[in-house]
Order: structure tokens, then sequence, then C-alpha cells
């Protein structure tokens, strides 16, 4: 009776542990892949531009309902914002699609599809326009040849 009793104890324990491990290890996964990803919304394109240095310059400054976020570890960087008159920022250009470079964040404001969608290159960002919304991205390796292309003598 005894070691039925051990037994029973060691598999509700094990199955226990099985169970939280199911838990814990895909949320640990989720915290460690996202960790490094800052993320904020503001009012107005001016006022994303003074809080983080990051925020594209080309944003107009009255842009509203900005939301960005940004991998604090790279150059990843998504954007969404409202435009005046549904144009595109001037600095940006018709490109293909097939030209953008994938999406390497993930927010829940920001469209899965969004790389199909690319029509313009915003310096080192892709992006498109659906209505008056904005919607841009920049991959890590174009902001690293970015700066390197400044850095040089």
């Amino acid at each position: 009776m005894r070691r039925k009793r051990v037994v029973l104890i060691t598999a509700g324990v094990v199955a226990a542990l099985g169970i939280a491990a199911a838990v814990a290890v895909p949320a640990a996964n989720d915290w460690l892949a996202n960790r490094h990803q800052q993320t904020n919304s503001y009012a107005t394109g001016a006022e994303a531009k003074a809080d983080r240095p990051s925020v594209p310059r080309w944003l107009a400054d009255d842009a509203k309902s900005v939301s960005y976020s940004m991998k604090t570890t790279g150059g990843e960087r998504l954007l969404k914002a409202t435009l005046p008159g549904g144009k595109p920022p001037a600095r940006c250009e018709a490109v293909p699609a097939s030209q953008a470079k994938a999406i390497q964040l993930r927010a829940d404001w920001f469209p899965k599809d969004a790389q199909g969608k690319a029509s313009l290159s915003c310096g080192t960002y892709y992006g498109y326009m659906d209505g008056d919304t904005f919607y841009a991205w920049q991959h890590k390796d174009d902001l690293v040849a970015g700066e390197r292309a400044n850095a040089a003598p």
C-alpha cells in the first residue's frame, strides 16, 4: 500500500511539472523574443519625434495617432500614423512590393500582411498607404547600411 502511494504521488508531481513546463516554456520564449521591443503611442508626429530620436524625421509633425515600435538591440522599427490629406511623406518614392525586406517585429496594431502591400521606400523604411493611414517598417540591415554610408569619409 505504501509503495502504491509513493508511485501515485510521484506520478502526480511529474504530471504537475509537465503541465507547468507546457505553460511556462512558451511564455518564457515569448518574453525572451519581445523583451527588447518598446512600443509607444503619440497624439502627433511632433510628439513622437520629441520623445524618440529614432522616429524618422520625415514623419510630418501634424501626423495623428502615431504608433511606434522599436527593437532596442537593433534597427527594427514599425510605424503607423494617420497622415494629413492621406498623402505619403514627401521623402517616399514608389517601389515594387518585391523590393521590401521582411518585417522583423510584431505588434497587434500592425498588419501581418504589410510586406506584400509595400509600395513606398522612405529612406530606410518600406511602407504603404491604406486610406489616410501610413504603415511603415525598417529592417535592421537597412539601418546598418545607412549608418555605414553616413560614416564613410
